[in-house]
């Protein structure tokens, strides 16, 4: 309060009241200075006794205290009218009153002492009643509902917290780390209360009398223009590739195809395999087979034997789909030996690996391809309980302009019904519409059946679970927690996955067994040479493993296998690009960069012993795209370009990016705006550049300014 407020109030003047509170410890210079919460209670005691003060019984008491007894005839002489019965009940009120006003004496002398005294003599008073106790809480909670749950009032609640370093309202939402600090404080035991829904969820335990057999979720991956999308139209008896931008799948979409005579197969089919890895990186292996897409005329190519090993990491079956084996040019036994040198061996060459030639134009083969998905689907024995609540993942959400937030879901448990509320990560709702692939409105979509569905107040990621619940209540709690959780993830910025500085640790206590790596080199044979030295210092405790190797810049694919598979991502001679740089920032995934191979193997094993020196961390200032060269003869070649991002300045260290290859580091020469040597240069405008040294400048080159920034190694 401030000091006319509290004047007012008291029904004192401003200038009487302010050298009180200045002996109370607070300083007060006039009548709109702010008075402290324990003053304004002490200030408001003070009056009540004064008022008290002129009380006739109050006064008798005091007198008595000083000594001046008096006796029951002089008091019914003070009060005229009362009985000898009257008088002595007077009488004894008066020592009662005399009791009193010994206990407010003592009461003044401990408002005498200083506001913080009191205090710490409440804060011990308050730790002994309830030392001991333990309080079931849940989280997040606000500082208003935690003061009924710890029964304290809510200034000692803000000022424990205060003492603690945190400042909070009383509307502001807290969540376990913040309120567990404040337990030892208050001598409280704090604990989580269990969450009703997430126990249910986890103590829900399938019977085996009701689970049933499921249809198989098979995914398509491949190489880009081998024939994935046209092989599920095929399937299908659609044109789905007919209705994409430049014939190419932009998308992730599932698709359910019913086999006469035969089931139902769920179909996923993804630009690639991005968002197959994005929904691993999440904890959703929602996928029972991989169909390996390989063109006959082309063979295995890159992007294939990334698939295939991220399908090895996910742990699916991998059925090979020969496609285009129709074309003149095609070549069956080229594609079987490519996939023979990644560790694929064919049936026909004795190995377990099932080759199906189809062709997705003719329609030859396919039948035969199907029967191998139910063949593989018969082998995992596939089983769900249908009569339960459902659960699945999501494979993609995206905004519609009539139905609002929509997902494409595909149900791994029970039955998802219309009018179910449903759970997504933060996001709840309650199931509005559900669709086929094909736009039917469905009533109910069963195990391994994939629908869109719309309710949802958020549009959900792909990969994230979904459960149907039956209380919204409780559901809308463990979505404000979520919410929460995500958005302290977010301002902490703290790394989800793992760092080599964390190595160390994870092994010392036990529960690490496997540091796996995702190597990228500028040529093959550095992958070889980089893979054997390190796979050679693997230990009893660690085993080290290459889950993939490839040649060029670290792209978003690598990043997001390392964030699935927990890896860390080695750069030899090659840097990341601007996206991949983004999502590894994003996912917390550890990327590297060598220029030897022996420094790459000595970080490894020194993170291993626990020994990992401090290391530089390169922070990018700017890139300059060239864009025309320049030929001088005093100059040498000068490079033409914009800045398009950052600045760059002529003391900062720069590289040679050529297709995300490093062709040279070291230092600019010169930088030039139009005629005139400047030091620096920032985003949006042109300069010439000429670096050190170097004259193979090409149109299209990206030179990268940077800085080095030591952090210390963390054990």
């Amino acid at each position: 309060m401030r000091v006319h407020e509290l004047a007012k109030e008291l029904g004192v003047s401003s200038k009487d009241l302010i050298p009180r509170i200045r002996k109370l410890g607070c300083d007060a210079k006039n009548h709109m200075s702010v008075v402290t919460d324990d003053v304004v209670t002490l200030l408001r005691k003070f009056s009540q006794s004064s008022e008290k003060s002129d009380d006739p019984k109050h006064k008798r008491a005091a007198r008595s205290k000083e000594g001046h007894s008096e006796t029951a005839a002089e008091i019914a002489e003070q009060e005229p009218g009362q009985t000898e019965s009257q008088s002595a009940m007077v009488s004894a009120e008066h020592e009662k009153s005399a009791v009193v006003g010994v206990e407010e004496e003592h009461a003044h002398a401990v408002r005498d002492e200083k506001p913080a005294e009191v205090l710490k003599t409440a804060a011990a008073k308050a730790e002994t009643t309830s030392a001991g106790r333990v309080v079931q809480i849940r989280f997040p909670i606000t500082v208003g509902d935690l003061t009924k749950q710890l029964n304290l009032r809510v200034p000692e609640l803000i000022k424990a917290f205060m003492d603690v370093g945190v400042f909070a309202t009383v509307n502001q939402l807290l969540n376990s780390e913040i309120v567990m600090r404040l337990s030892s404080k208050l001598g409280l035991t704090i604990t989580e209360a269990p969450d009703e829904v997430e126990q249910i969820i986890q103590k829900e335990t399938e019977d085996p009398a009701k689970l049933k057999p499921r249809p198989p979720v098979v995914t398509m991956m491949g190489h880009v223009d081998h024939g994935k999308t046209s092989l599920l139209d095929a399937i299908r008896k659609t044109k789905v590739a007919a209705t994409e931008k430049g014939f190419i799948t932009q998308h992730i979409g599932a698709y359910g195809v019913q086999i006469p005579g035969k089931g139902h197969v769920t179909f996923l089919d993804t630009p690639g395999h991005e968002a197959f890895t994005a929904m691993r990186a999440r904890g959703a292996n929602i996928t029972d087979v991989v169909v390996l897409v390989v063109a006959a005329d082309d063979g295995v190519m890159p992007q294939t034997v990334e698939a295939v090993d991220h399908a090895r990491e996910a742990g699916c079956p991998i059925v090979v789909a020969v496609n285009k084996s129709d074309l003149p040019g095609a070549n069956p036994q080229k594609v079987m030996l490519g996939l023979q040198k990644i560790g694929l061996v064919p049936e026909e060459w004795g190995g377990k690996t099932i080759c199906v030639k189809v062709s997705a134009k003719t329609g030859t083969g396919i039948d035969h391809l199907l029967e191998m998905l139910l063949l593989e689907s018969e082998i995992l024995e596939l089983k769900a309980n249908p009569d339960r609540l459902a659960a699945g993942t999501v494979v993609e959400g995206h905004l519609s302009k009539g139905s609002g937030p929509v997902a494409t879901v595909i149900v791994q448990k029970g039955t998802l019904r219309i009018g179910d509320v449903v759970l997504c990560g933060s996001f709840i709702g309650r199931v509005k519409s559900l669709r086929n692939d094909r736009g039917k409105s469905v009533k109910e979509a069963g195990p391994s059946y994939a629908v869109e569905m719309s309710g949802l107040n958020g549009v959900a990621d792909a990969g994230e679970t979904f459960i149907a619940v039956a209380d919204e209540h409780l559901a809308r709690q463990i979505a404000e927690k979520r919410t929460l959780e995500k958005r302290e993830r977010e301002m902490r910025g703290a790394n989800k996955h793992l760092a080599l500085e964390d190595l160390y640790e994870r092994i010392s206590k036990g529960n690490f067994k496997e540091l796996k790596l995702v190597i990228k080199a500028d040529v093959q044979g550095s992958i070889e040479a980089l893979s054997q030295s390190l796979e050679k210092i693997s230990a009893d405790k660690c085993r080290i493993r290459v889950i993939h190797g490839g040649i060029g810049g670290v792209n978003e694919s690598d990043v997001m296998l390392a964030a699935a598979s927990d890896a860390i991502v080695i750069g030899f001679h090659v840097k990341a690009d601007a996206k991949a740089q983004s999502l590894s920032e994003k996912e917390g995934v550890d990327v590297r960069y060598y220029q030897i191979i022996y420094e790459a193997v000595e970080d490894v094993r020194k993170a291993m012993e626990g020994l990992l020196e401090p290391t530089y961390r390169e922070v990018t200032e700017g890139k300059v795209q060239i864009r025309k060269i320049f030929k001088s003869s005093r100059a040498g070649v000068i490079g033409g370009g914009i800045v398009s991002k950052g600045k760059i300045s002529r003391q900062h260290r720069v590289r040679l990016l050529r297709d995300n290859i490093v062709i040279f580091d070291g230092k600019l020469a010169s930088l030039r705006r139009f005629q005139d040597d400047v030091r620096e240069v920032t985003e949006g405008y042109e300069c010439g550049i000429s670096l050190a040294d170097f004259n193979d400048l090409q149109e299209g080159d990206v030179i990268e300014s940077y800085r080095v920034e030591k952090i210390a190694g963390v054990l």
